[in-house]
This record gives structure tokens, sequence and C-alpha cells, in this order.
């Protein structure tokens, strides 16, 4: 059985670099990975980096892709934008990589974009932001619902709530600000209105001064935090501290059980929308989905003793289409003919959803991918005609 294993530890620009690599077997193909495994989005990197080694590893148990075994070659960009970048260079000019399944956050995608544009490899992200699909760019794809559809299930459930004026509080990282962005643009199609908006920093260890402001401004009926790490717990503990009990929505960016962890009981009754793999044991019989996200669910806890996340779920996705693009092309090496491959991706069922990619969409998820979840008890609960 090939086994992956650490072939070497580097440093660059302050962030710690894993190799990684299935065995000593000659006529590899490489796939390259660059992923926040520590840091402050080390919850979004570490369920990825430990989902793409169980699968590359299940892969090349039943003979890897195209008759060849896969090298997965991983760096930690520890979260900074410029060592991604520097990362994504090495992948290209040393390791010679064929495709790559990586990026955690909107910043390092962005930062890594013009590297593997300019290379001519296929680059598929797990990051959330639109930008990195809109417009549309050659090589680039990406698995996660974009923080525009975010907004957009976040407004539906507020408009059958009849709730229509609202607050945001943002974070001000990449996709905090794209996300930001994204609601403010998408409100006046669903009759919403923004009364305030308040931001908060990555390293903001206290909120209460912004909410305060929020809970002080007349007429706001419900709020919205675009973000993501550590920031929307503090936001929720604090919300709560200052006893305010408008409906509290936070985003995709928080999908796991480390959110409802670190924000405690302040998380009950938060709503969010998120991929069906959170709630895949509640799922009912006849979804498309169930299947997958039950088995990947199954696959990953056992393995690492972990809670799934969304974010592991994007990079199986990711692996997957990339693996099924690979063995359409029937090669390994024609980097032209696999970036073609992805893009006519039709009918993949992943955990994040139902997958139909196009020369003008390279994300290929509809809305109702998207889930609305409540905590409920330290727990996740879909609500009624919350998907597909």
């Amino acid at each position: 059985m090939t086994q992956i294993r650490t072939f070497t530890t580097l440093l660059c620009a302050g962030a710690a670099a894993l190799v990684l690599g299935a065995g000593q077997a000659t006529a590899q193909v490489k796939i390259g990975s660059v992923l926040s495994v520590t840091g402050p989005a080390s919850f979004l990197g570490d369920p990825e980096k430990r989902t793409l080694e169980i699968y590359v590893e299940e892969l090349n148990k039943k003979g890897g892709v195209n008759g060849q075994k896969i090298q997965l070659v991983i760096y930690d960009d520890g979260g900074d934008a410029n060592a991604a970048r520097t990362f994504a260079t090495r992948l290209v000019e040393e390791d010679k990589v064929v495709a790559m399944v990586g990026g955690t956050t909107t910043g390092a995608t962005m930062a890594m974009i013009p590297v593997f544009e300019e290379a001519q490899i296929p680059f598929i992200s797990l990051a959330g932001a639109i930008q990195i699909v809109e417009p549309v760019k050659k090589w680039v794809f990406k698995t996660p619902h974009t923080d525009k559809m975010a907004c957009e299930k976040i407004f539906t459930d507020l408009r059958k709530r009849k709730l229509t004026t609202i607050a945001l509080i943002s974070g001000q990282d990449a996709f905090g600000k794209s996300m930001r962005d994204q609601c403010v643009a998408v409100a006046p199609k669903f009759g919403m209105t923004i009364a305030h908006e308040e931001s908060y920093g990555p390293r903001d260890s206290d909120m209460t001064p912004q909410l305060t402001n929020i809970r002080n401004k007349a007429g706001v009926q419900a709020v919205v935090n675009p973000g993501f790490g550590q920031g929307p717990a503090i936001v929720t503990r604090n919300y709560r501290q200052l006893g305010v009990t408008l409906p509290l929505y936070q985003s995709h960016g928080v999908a796991s059980k480390q959110f409802i962890d670190l924000a405690g009981p302040a998380a009950e009754g938060v709503r969010l929308p998120a991929a069906a793999l959170l709630v895949a044991d509640k799922l009912p019989d006849s979804d498309k989905q169930k299947s997958v996200v039950v088995n990947y669910s199954k696959t990953y806890t056992q393995r690492t003793g972990q809670p799934v996340s969304t974010f592991g779920g994007h990079a199986y996705d990711g692996l997957m289409i990339l693996f099924e693009a690979m063995t359409r092309a029937k090669s390994n090496t024609d980097k032209a003919k696999i970036r073609d491959e992805i893009e006519k991706t039709k009918g993949f069922v992943g955990t994040g959803g139902i997958v139909n990619m196009s020369p003008t969409d390279h994300m290929g998820l509809e809305l109702s991918a998207f889930r609305m979840l409540e905590i409920k008890n330290g727990d996740w609960t879909i609500l009624p005609d919350s998907g597909s």
C-alpha cells in the first residue's frame, strides 16, 4: 500500500511548508496545494489538508489516475497571502505540478491566481469570495459557494420572516470585505435596507462597542455578520452579553463545529447558510447528496477523530473534480486538456452540491446547494424548504 509521508519541512516568509509525497515510485503525477494549515485560518486549512491526504491515499490504493500514482505536494502558508504566492511559484517552477487544489482563504487565492494563470496550470480554489471566478479566469475554478450566494440565501430567509431592515458587522479580511460588498449590492433585489454598518479587525477581541452602536440604532430588525475565523464567534458572544435579541445571521465562513464550540451557548438561534455536509445524518434518503456526504463524513471522522466541516468537503470536491477531469482527459500531463475537462464537469455530486460548470461558470453551484441552518441545543438543524 502506498503511504503518504512527510518528505521535508521548510520555512518561507515565516510560514511552515509541508511537502508530502505518495511514496517513492517513479512516474508519479504531482498535484499541488497551498493551505492555511496553521495560523488564524487553520480551522479551515487543517481539515482541507487532512482530506486531501486521506483521499489521495485512497485513490492511490485503487491505482491512482490513468495508471499513475498521485504525489501530493502541500505547503502551509500560515494564513499569509505573500507566503502563498511564494509557494505557488515554487509549485510551478520547482515541483512541476500539473494542477493545483488549494487556496484556503480569499486573500491567498487572489495572490496565487496570477502565478497559475501565467503558468497555464489548472487551479481549483477552496476559498469563498465571488471575485475568484467572476469575471471568469481561464485556468481558475472554485468549489465553495460564493459570498454573493450566502447573502442571497440569508436575505431570502429574512424576507420569509418579514424582516427587511438590517445592520451589518463585517470582518476586514478579504472574505469579510467581499461578502459585505456583495450583500450591499444584492440587498435592493431582496427589498433589504441596510440601516447601519460596523466592522472589526482580524485581531480584535471585543466587538462590544460596534454591537452597542447597532443595538442603539432604531429600526434594525436583524444583524448579518460577513466574516470567518474567530471574529464571528466573538461577535456572537458579545451579542448575547449585551442582551441583543434580534435575529443574528453568520456566513458560511463559520460552517464548522468549531464555531459552535467557540461561541458556546451564545450560538443558540444563530442562522447561517451551509452545505449539506454539516447535516448529513439529517438529510432525507431521497436527497441526491446524502450518500456522498454520509460516506465522506464517516471516512473523515473515522480517520481523524475530528468532526467534519464544510471546508474539508471543499477539498474533497476539488480533488475529485480534478481526478474525474484527468480521467476523462486520459492524460496526466496535458494541462490544457485537463483544464477543458474541469470546465466540462456536469452532474458531479459533491459535498457542496451538484456541480455543473461551463465556460461562463467556473463554480457550477446553484443557490439550492445551500441549506439554511439554525443552531439548536449546540447542534445544526435544517430549516424547512432550505435547499434542494
